[in-house]
């Protein structure tokens, strides 16, 4: 087949022009970042470890791991966080006394034996603080007012429930702990507080008027450490809304509180 001076270069252009294409990436691949794998959180001031995992429903513990940041996890403001709480966790075990060696000068009944032993045995049982239904102590409702809005599932914007109030009126902790975030950080959280329990549960009281405890003390429960308000709402209903995470996912409230 003959071709024309033409056709050889319109040929010859055609195929210089695939093979200098090649060179370049489609541009899909430009998008694919390291962020698309491994995401990252940039600390911000007024922000706790256990805020930030709140936001992103992660374990805390597991957090701090992941990111090699010891007890009490203490962070700083434009620091880089990787949203991973997949790293294994070591919980530290508190030292309790010891059960009394015995000798061949004193040797006490096997019933006396038996009780330090058991004392012993819980003691270290209670260290581990398995928050549950009646051990070692019962969660109590966080306010008296009617039940408004239920849990509705992790992925859903209603985490916990809503628990309708007048404003002011008092907002206690739901169990004992140590509260790690007080402020207004969180979006759409209003003036919130975060109660740690044990290593495995948290609680949160959000859309508060007044916040009365500080991040760092002890709380007992039953203590009034809030009141009801209606920051953070669309609607601007009078409400407390109240959730508990174990192991930094959101649990339903009702199968822990117990029934009215």
């Amino acid at each position: 087949m003959k071709y024309s001076v033409f056709t050889w270069v319109l040929l010859v252009l055609l195929f210089s022009g695939c093979s200098t294409g090649s060179n370049y990436a489609p541009i899909e691949d430009r998008s694919k970042t390291p962020f698309s794998v491994n995401k990252y959180h940039v600390v911000s001031r007024g922000e706790t470890l256990y805020s930030i995992a709140w936001r992103y429903n992660l374990n805390a513990h597991g957090l701090a791991a992941t990111n090699k940041i010891k007890s009490p996890y203490v962070i700083h403001p434009r620091q880089k966080l990787l949203l991973n709480d997949r790293a294994k966790v070591t919980h530290s075990t508190k030292k309790h006394r010891s059960v009394p060696k015995l000798t061949s000068k004193s040797t006490p009944r096997s019933s006396s034996t038996n009780k330090v032993k058991n004392t012993a045995k819980k003691a270290t049982q209670s260290s581990q603080v398995v928050v549950s239904k009646g051990f070692p102590f019962r969660w109590q409702w966080p306010a008296k007012g009617k039940l408004i809005g239920r849990f509705r599932g992790g992925s859903s914007q209603n985490k916990g429930i809503d628990i309708q109030g007048k404003l002011r009126e008092p907002v206690y902790s739901a169990n004992s702990g140590k509260v790690v975030y007080a402020g207004s950080g969180l979006q759409g959280y209003g003036k919130l507080l975060i109660i740690k329990h044990s290593e495995r549960y948290l609680s949160a009281y959000a859309h508060n008027s007044k916040l009365l405890v500080k991040e760092g003390q002890m709380i007992k429960v039953g203590r009034k450490i809030a009141e009801i308000g209606d920051t953070g709402t669309a609607t601007h209903t009078v409400k407390l809304h109240f959730e508990i995470r174990r192991d930094g996912k959101p649990v339903n409230p009702l199968k822990y509180l117990p029934k009215r």
